[in-house]
């Protein structure tokens, strides 16, 4: 990954706040890929965007964050000089939802599930950065919300909504398939070649990710197109290997926990030795990797006490 681009996703997730963002230095658009016909992603500094386009307009699936609206902007009138109609949110982080206000004031419809709206509406609070994301502004808020499925029919495209009914990379995440064109925008349940961001505070965890992976490759072929929230666009492979690295991880910690390890000690057993060199990066190195998957099997533990 571009090294000016590891420093703004740090710099997000280490504030999310307005003073951060403006402190920035803000890049150009680093690429915009065709992907099918009426079709593309837009790669900028956030979560990466799908693009439809066409003679309805322009849909797109999260739009990074406020500093980069207007280049965002720039780089879809390259594809076309259709306004952009449709806003969707895969989940509410601020890297995905950053550009809500500036598309909704120009009359774009934000859509996104319950849960997303529920979170922008009010402060946050992440256990992982020990900060408050404050809450959005109203006009940054999604207009349209639903509870599990939506379909859209735009420029010729069926579009499928679908919320993952288990909390996993947060509560509020939902997949995107573009089915005539075989692709479909994964979020941030899918952070290709690096090792993700989990949400504990937002009802994040590893286990409801990886039944959310699940789910998706399921549905997947060898040649679908799969867009990561992070990272180069992908294949069913880089799905799997990011599931198998997962659940691997997921599994030797449960089994340390079991056996009464405390986080220093499982930290010092180096459970993701084999997976460091090709998946830490400078945001989440292995300590902090490992910290967060213990805490996550400590979280999906104590639901199974609660619920049982």
């Amino acid at each position: 990954m571009h090294k000016l681009l590891r420093m703004m996703i740090i710099s997000l997730l280490a504030g999310w706040t307005f003073t951060v963002q403006a402190q920035m230095e803000i890049p150009e658009i680093a690429t915009v890929t065709r992907i099918a016909e009426g079709l593309h992603v837009v790669m900028g500094a956030g979560g990466n965007i799908a693009v439809s386009s066409g003679p309805d307009g322009v849909f797109i699936v999260d739009d990074d964050m406020p500093p980069l609206a207007r280049k965002i902007e720039a780089a879809i009138a390259t594809i076309t000089d259709q306004p952009v109609r449709m806003v969707f949110n895969t989940h509410w982080h601020f890297d995905h939802t950053g550009g809500n206000e500036f598309f909704g004031s120009r009359g774009a419809i934000i859509v996104a599930h319950d849960n997303v709206r529920r979170r922008m509406s009010t402060v946050q609070f992440s256990r992982l950065m020990a900060v408050e994301t404050p809450a959005s502004p109203p006009a940054a808020l999604p207009i349209v919300t639903f509870d599990s499925k939506v379909t859209f029919h735009i420029n010729g495209q069926t579009i499928r909504a679908v919320h993952i009914p288990q909390p996993a990379h947060t509560d509020g995440d939902s997949l995107l398939f573009f089915v005539e064109a075989n692709v479909v925008h994964a979020g941030d349940l899918f952070f290709n070649g690096m090792y993700p961001v989990i949400d504990l505070s937002a009802g994040g965890t590893a286990a409801g990710m990886i039944f959310a992976l699940d789910e998706l490759l399921s549905v997947l072929d060898e040649n679908t197109i799969v867009i990561p929230g992070h990272g180069p666009i992908a294949d069913k492979a880089a799905v799997m290997a990011f599931r198998t690295m997962l659940a691997t991880v997921n599994n030797r910690i449960e089994l340390l926990i079991a056996e009464g390890k405390t986080a220093d000690e499982v930290v010092a057993l180096r459970p993701t030795y084999n997976y460091d060199a090709d998946w830490e990066w400078s945001f989440m190195p292995a300590e902090r990797w490992t910290r967060l998957m213990y805490d996550s099997v400590k979280a999906s533990n104590a639901l199974v006490v609660t619920i049982n």
